[in-house]
């Protein structure tokens, strides 16, 4: 953890590098600073009796993290050990025999006990939260989404908590309804129902309304790779779960096993709104949440962020760009800036020119774009109408760009928006917006420098580490 004392109204980033689960999620919020009562409280509230919740500290490869534990009645009977496992192959409205466990230990197993192809040792079984139930008449009855609605409904939850948790399971439940076939109320969660899981999500909800942030951000899951056994038989990395809850978002497909849960990928669903780099910041706290096991390649920890954003993210640069090059030596110089102009209109992300020799000394521009691939038509035919060149040469880029982000500052002319730029929420400098310094100078009648001085100072007190307040 960055600061002693984490404040409330912060923009979260998750950074789920080695993937998400449910107690991870957990682990991590508490580790940036949100008290543990706040956790407990949330479990105790749902009024499961002999559920109980705890953390410990873990080391995972080179990083220090916190775990998050869950004990029950039986726990130990059962064999059965938070978070070894994953929480795929429910949604059912039967019972059937259970599977084999898998991936890298930081979700939930719906009885499983053998090991999985790509990672780890064998994992012991989860017991259903179903088997709180006596009605149910058996050790392998199931919670149907129905019942973790009343339960939810009776527990005395604060509304925020209460309306994450309920979002979170609903997402579950109907991605599951849809691939078995079942109607959402009979779905049956006989992972997600479980003892660690209902622990799992509502400590994850109450954590997140705890902090109120401002905006939530995500970098890209990691998914992991391979196959994992499931009481369905063998299936790919990422369960069919997993792979529906995160549908239409971006993800990453590399680390050993299944590194994210269908419960961590619905966390990550209903509480981010949108998936990228975080956004400039000034850093306020950190917190990284330890799975149980060790990963070969990283450390097995979900990690987030908290600080207190500056401006408007910018939407993330592309990675790839083409890069479109002309040498013209027969056109009128007056022309150029009507070519650059043209070029930016059709999507260029650059332009420029460099003066070169060619043949018989003739004097000639090097005219050069960068453009991302979907602009390419756009840019060549720009340069075919506004040039007199007869052919161009293409050449793909790679490229790392800085986060942005748009903020304004306050000057004795009026107000100048500046361009924050950041890596990983580190700023490394702010840039006053040349346009409106020059046109608030013609405004006022002054030297644009005088303008430009302003702004170069407003951003450096935006940008400076010191707290306001």
């Amino acid at each position: 953890m960055i600061g002693k004392k984490t404040e409330k109204g912060l923009h979260l980033h998750f950074d789920p590098s080695s993937g998400v689960a449910g107690d991870m999620t957990v682990a991590a919020l508490v580790d940036a600073g949100v008290p543990e009562k706040v956790v407990r409280d949330a479990v105790k509230a749902m009024a499961v009796e002999g559920l109980k919740v705890g953390f410990e500290r873990r080391k995972r490869g080179a990083l220090v993290g916190l775990g998050f534990t869950v004990n029950w009645p039986g726990k130990e009977k059962a064999g059965h050990g938070h978070d070894d496992g994953h929480d795929h192959g429910h949604g059912h409205d039967h019972d059937h025999g259970h599977g084999r466990g898998h991936g890298h230990g930081h979700g939930h197993g719906h009885g499983q006990d053998s090991p999985s192809e790509t990672s780890g040792p064998a994992h012991p079984s989860h017991t259903p939260l179903a088997a709180l139930a006596p009605s149910h008449g058996h050790d392998h009855a199931h919670r149907s989404y129905a019942d973790i609605r009343r339960l939810l409904r009776r527990a005395a939850l604060a509304a925020k908590a209460k309306e994450l948790a309920s979002d979170i399971f609903e997402r579950i439940a109907v991605v599951e309804g849809a691939l078995h076939g079942v109607e959402v109320d009979k779905v049956a969660f006989h992972e997600v129902g479980a003892w660690d899981s209902i622990a799992d999500i509502v400590g994850a909800a109450a954590a997140i309304a705890w902090l109120e942030p401002a905006a939530v951000t995500s970098s890209p899951p990691a998914l992991g790779s391979g196959v994992i056994h499931t009481a369905h038989g063998m299936m790919p990395v990422p369960a069919p779960a997993t792979a529906a809850i995160l549908r239409g978002l971006p993800v990453t497909s590399d680390g050993p096993g299944e590194l994210t849960t269908p419960t961590g990928a619905a966390i990550l669903a209903v509480v981010v709104q949108s998936f990228g780099a975080p956004p400039p910041m000034h850093l306020r706290a950190q917190g990284f949440g330890a799975g149980t096991r060790e990963l070969a390649d990283r450390p097995n920890v979900l990690r987030v962020l908290l600080g207190e954003a500056l401006g408007q993210a910018l939407p993330a640069s592309v990675p790839e760009v083409l890069g479109v090059f002309a040498n013209i030596d027969d056109m009128n110089p007056q022309l150029a800036e009507p070519l650059m102009a043209a070029l930016f209109a059709a999507g260029a992300l650059d332009v420029w020119f460099a003066p070169i020799f060619m043949k018989k000394g003739r004097p000639a521009l090097e005219v050069s774009a960068l453009c991302p691939l979907s602009a390419l038509p756009a840019v060549e035919a720009a340069f075919f109408e506004h040039s007199p060149t007869l052919g161009l040469r293409r050449q793909r880029f790679d490229r790392t760009v800085l986060e942005r982000a748009i903020s304004r500052v306050a000057t004795t002319f009026g107000e100048v928006r500046v361009k924050v730029a950041a890596r990983d929420g580190r700023i490394l400098g702010a840039t006053p917006e040349f346009d409106d310094c020059r046109r608030l100078a013609e405004r006022a009648k002054v030297p644009v420098r005088r303008v430009l001085a302003e702004a170069s100072a407003g951003a450096f007190v935006l940008t400076s580490n010191r707290k306001k307040g």
